[in-house]
């Protein structure tokens, strides 16, 4: 009898990689779906925050805004990709049945590679929006805590006004 412990080896350490890989890609999901959270939280507390402030500061705060918003977009993109290939499926089994114990193990590498293959294209697209959706989130973070706190700090002083009273009845003498 044929020794086949290495292709049984590469078998098995094939289904893990790609395991891994899925796994990867769903805790990914997890982790876009807190990016989103953060911002829709951040964002209205930040809008409120500047009510009453200056102009330019006003104008500035488009900015972190804008990547906030960006950071939402590129994590939506995440979302809507199309689920990741998990190798040998259950419609293989009937085909398997008939062959020999070395090539359903040769079969199943084979499968698991071409998985592999194709999930990388899908999970390098979607780690590179998440790793830019964590940088603009952080920058906007960032940006928006500097706008609070230069609002916070150089408040304007409003010199009181003066208010001069007329009396509309006349002295009587």
């Amino acid at each position: 009898m044929e020794d086949l412990r290495h292709l049984e080896f590469f078998a098995i350490n094939s289904k893990e990689i790609v395991e891994k890989q899925v796994d990867s890609y769903r805790q990914q999901h997890s982790y876009a779906g807190t990016i989103i959270g953060v911002s829709a939280l951040f964002i209205p507390f930040f809008l409120s925050s500047l009510i009453g402030t200056f102009h330019v500061i006003q104008f500035i705060s488009v900015i972190p805004i804008a990547l906030f918003i960006w950071a939402i977009l590129l994590v939506l993109n995440i979302f809507k990709t199309k689920p990741l290939d998990q190798a040998y499926n259950v419609e293989k089994y009937q085909v398997s049945l008939t062959k020999t114990y070395k090539e359903i193990l040769l079969s199943e590498i084979e499968a698991n590679t071409h998985s592999y293959s194709q999930n990388k294209k899908i999970t390098e697209k979607g780690n590179k929006h998440y790793i830019t959706a964590v940088r603009l989130t952080t920058i906007a973070l960032l940006f928006s805590i500097v706008l609070l706190f230069t609002n916070q700090f150089f408040k304007i002083e409003k010199v009181p006004t003066k208010v001069q009273v007329i009396s509309t009845k006349t002295a009587i003498k």
